[in-house]
């Protein structure tokens, strides 16, 4: 596994894990932004950049939902 996988994995984890716990505190939706933000580094650096480009979205969709709690 090369160091570009590895971040990816980690990314698209983190996303899952924050997602889960976006109800126990607002931080979780804003640690889920950041991690769709992660996401979205590796869809533009492995090239598969419609998945950057909708990671980056979810990013200030998750980012504008933690400035309205």
């Amino acid at each position: 596994m090369d160091a570009l996988t590895l971040f990816g994995l980690v990314a698209v984890s983190l996303m899952l894990i924050f997602y889960a716990l976006e109800a126990r505190s607002p931080w979780f939706v804003l640690a889920f932004a950041g991690a769709c933000a992660l996401g979205s580094a590796y869809g533009f650096l492995q090239g598969a950049w419609p998945f950057g480009v909708v990671e980056a979205i979810w990013a200030l969709v998750a980012l504008r939902r933690w400035t309205r709690l």
